[in-house]
C-alpha cells in the first residue's frame, strides 16, 4: 500500500490507524496527512491516525491540500516537516497523488532536479505532469 518514492519518502492512499504498525516497521518517523478533514465520509479522521502514530512513537502533522491546488504556505509547511524529520516520512491523501505532488514541489523549491523528481514519482506510480511547469519554475528559482 505504501509506495516508496525515495529512501526517505513514501506516499500512500488513505491509511487506517492499524497501518501505523507497517509504517513503524519501515522506520517511518513522521506521518503527514494531506487530506482535509471530512473530504469523504469513508475517510479515517486525522485525529485517529495521529493518536495511533504518536502511540507508536511516530510524529504527525496535517498539511491539508484541497482539489483547489497548492499554495506557497503548503510547500513551506511540507519543507519544514521534511527537514525536521529524523527518518523516513509517510505522506497520505485520498490516492497519494496530492502528497507526491506536494513533495515534488517542495523538493523543487530546494533546487532538486525536476527530471529526477519526475522519475522518482513515476517509479512509485505517480505522474507530476499536472504541476511540472511549477516544479521547473521552483527549481530554476531555488537558492544555490
Amino acid at each position: 500500500m505504501f509506495r516508496k518514492v525515495t529512501e526517505k519518502f513514501y506516499a500512500s492512499p488513505q491509511i487506517e490507524a492499524e497501518d501505523i504498525g507497517e509504517a513503524a516497521q519501515l522506520g517511518v518517523r513522521l506521518v503527514i496527512n494531506n487530506r482535509p478533514e471530512g473530504e469523504s465520509e469513508d475517510q479515517t479522521p486525522g485525529p485517529e491516525i495521529e493518536a495511533a502514530a504518536r502511540s507508536a512513537g511516530i510524529d504527525y502533522v496535517a498539511i491539508p491540500v484541497t482539489h483547489a491546488g497548492f499554495s506557497e504556505t503548503q510547500v513551506s509547511a511540507m519543507a519544514e516537516a521534511l527537514a525536521r524529520s529524523e527518518g523516513p516520512v509517510l505522506a497520505y491523501c485520498r490516492s497519494g497523488t496530492r502528497s507526491t505532488l506536494l513533495w515534488a514541489l517542495t523538493e523543487a523549491s530546494r533546487g532538486r532536479n525536476p527530471q529526477k523528481l519526475a522519475a522518482e514519482a513515476a517509479g512509485a506510480g505517480y505522474d507530476v505532469s499536472p504541476v511540472r511547469a511549477i516544479i521547473d519554475m521552483l527549481a530554476a528559482g531555488a537558492p544555490g
